[in-house]
């Protein structure tokens, strides 16, 4: 890339986190250091405003470089992604959004512990929040590394390690200054600019193709070297029983994650009722659905004006479509279109990770802090203890997410959320669920259902081409692959449901009849929440 396209996108992007540092100071100098401050804004946001930030937050690298590129390189099959993850919303609207506003305070584990034992459970709860944040941070600091090695046109390996640096570091700022409410207009601002962009490359893709949409998909199917096979399904989960079962998998994680997912359940707490997380939902749903729908456009237009092998040669893993898609539309390299296009769009996307990991880094270290600490250190931390204590947390957490983002940089950033998918939908959905609907579910059976899932989901990944075996592996020079799949849901999700009730029905303790009903009368009322 030329000099203009770096300097260019480097000052959008510099202005991006100037106004975000302007945020973040501006908050940190009228939060008045409580917990429900940190972890929660007050509970002042409005439905439209936390609509947009749940947007934000779930609109990440995955969905603006990570889908547009598995469509740009496997059509038909690339899209089941952007399916997934908006099918995904429907399970939160009806299962989980208005329930647990209702019945939690700052984390997953407080909707858990409701009615158990509470230290067993939260130390639980929190140690696999902190796990599904990690793995989604991987995804958003490899997006990081892919649109420095683009900017930089791979020439630098020393600016790609510093930029991903540069990310965790001011994740770490945004976090232990600003708080939850910092992070949340931090989203809202980036979701604008997402929309906004996304719109306008939508716009001139249409625009290339006059209108046509089936001249778009014919050209995309021409270019990809596939024909119509790239139209059709099994490209990328056609092959044999485990592509298929793989896809399944996928499927599974994809769908019933996102109501297991830290960073998003923690976005309902920021609102004053039941209803305004209900209606939330609804935004997010809107402006959700229509990013993904205009994704699938961006995805085919990568595939039709850039063409696969182009997308290859700039990232092997796709990561790289949108940004390439956006230099072509306006004029190619070294036009003045082409250079300001690319620019906004590699700045629009540094501004999504930046944006992401912020609210990835707070849940987490609000699991640390609130779970963890006050579940080992004490029965009740003060709340200005666990307040300094999720600060520092937000540190550690983003060192290793630096260290494992480096190491798998040369992955696909939605298949990586996909992991993060899976293991939430193991470990923290059993028992978010058995917990809000069944009367008998004890504390060993919430215990065994976390770590019935988890163990599994983790020690599956460890052992699948992901990290071994393949070439495209974390360590492709060693072989200790032993389980065919690249997504573990399929085995480690009903895991992680018969663990819950395996350990339920084998329990002794008797389940606390009047801590039920209470329960269940504040999900479905509200009476009593906080």
């Amino acid at each position: 890339m030329t000099g203009h396209h770096q300097t260019l996108a480097l000052l959008l992007f510099s202005a991006f986190v100037a106004v975000t540092l302007g945020i973040t100071t501006w908050v940190s100098r009228r939060r008045h250091g409580s917990a429900e401050e940190f972890y929660a804004g007050g509970r002042l946001f409005s439905p439209m405003e936390n609509g947009f930030a749940i947007a934000g937050d779930y609109m990440s690298a995955a969905s603006f470089l990570g889908v547009t590129g598995l469509i740009a390189l496997f059509g038909y099959d690339g899209l089941l992604y952007a399916v997934g993850f908006l099918v995904a919303w429907l399970v939160v609207l009806f299962l989980v959004a208005e329930l647990v506003r209702n019945c939690g305070r700052f984390t997953l584990a407080d909707v858990v512990a409701a009615r158990m034992r509470e230290r067993p459970v939260r130390i639980a709860a929190g140690t696999s929040s902190i796990t599904v944040s990690v793995f989604y941070l991987v995804a958003q600091m490899v997006g990081a590394g892919s649109l420095v090695a683009l900017l930089l046109g791979r020439t630098s390996e020393a600016a790609q390690v510093w930029t991903v640096i540069g990310v965790g570091a001011l994740m770490v700022i945004y976090v232990s200054l600003g708080g939850m409410r910092a992070t949340t207009w931090i989203q809202i601002v980036k979701a604008v600019l997402l929309l906004g962009g996304t719109v306008v490359l939508t716009v001139l893709v249409m625009l290339h193709f006059h209108g046509n949409v089936d001249r778009l998909l014919l050209t995309a199917a021409e270019r990809s070297g596939h024909g119509k096979a790239f139209l059709a399904p099994g490209l990328k989960y056609g092959g044999g029983w485990s592509a298929r079962f793989d896809f399944i998998s996928l499927g599974l994680a994809l769908v019933l994650g996102t109501a297991g997912l830290p960073h998003i359940l923690s976005r309902f707490y920021t609102v004053p009722t039941a209803r305004a997380a209900r209606r939330s939902t609804v935004w997010s749903i809107g402006l959700i659905g229509g990013f993904y729908l205009m994704a699938i456009v961006l995805g085919f237009g990568a595939a039709a004006v850039v063409g696969p092998d182009a997308v290859r040669a700039s990232n092997e893993a796709g990561n790289t479509a949108v940004p390439l898609l956006a230099l072509d539309l306006g004029g190619g390299e070294g036009s003045t279109g082409g250079t300001v296009l690319f620019a906004v769009v590699a700045a629009v996307a540094f501004a999504t990770i930046l944006a992401v990991v912020a609210g990835i880094t707070l849940s987490s270290s609000a699991s640390v802090a609130h779970d963890l600490y006050a579940s080992l250190r004490r029965p009740r931390a003060k709340q200005r203890g666990e307040v300094a204590v999720a600060r520092t947390s937000a540190v550690g957490i983003g060192v290793v997410a630096i260290a494992l983002g480096l190491l798998a940089r040369d992955m696909n950033v939605a298949f990586l959320v996909g992991l993060a998918f899976a293991v939430a939908a193991s470990a923290n959905l059993p028992a978010l669920l058995y917990s809000l609907f069944w009367r008998g579910f004890t504390t060993r059976g919430a215990v065994w259902a976390v770590y019935g899932g988890l163990i599994p989901a983790v020690g599956l990944v460890v052992l699948s081409p992901v990290v071994s075996g393949s070439p495209g592996a974390l360590f492709p020079a060693v072989d200790f692959q032993y389980f065919p799949l690249q997504n573990p849901g399929i085995v480690s999700i009903p895991l992680g449901f018969l663990a819950g009730w395996l350990g339920t029905v084998t329990s002794d303790e008797v389940p606390d009849e009047a801590k039920h009903a209470e329960t269940e009368v504040r999900s479905l009322t509200g009476a009593g929440a906080v």
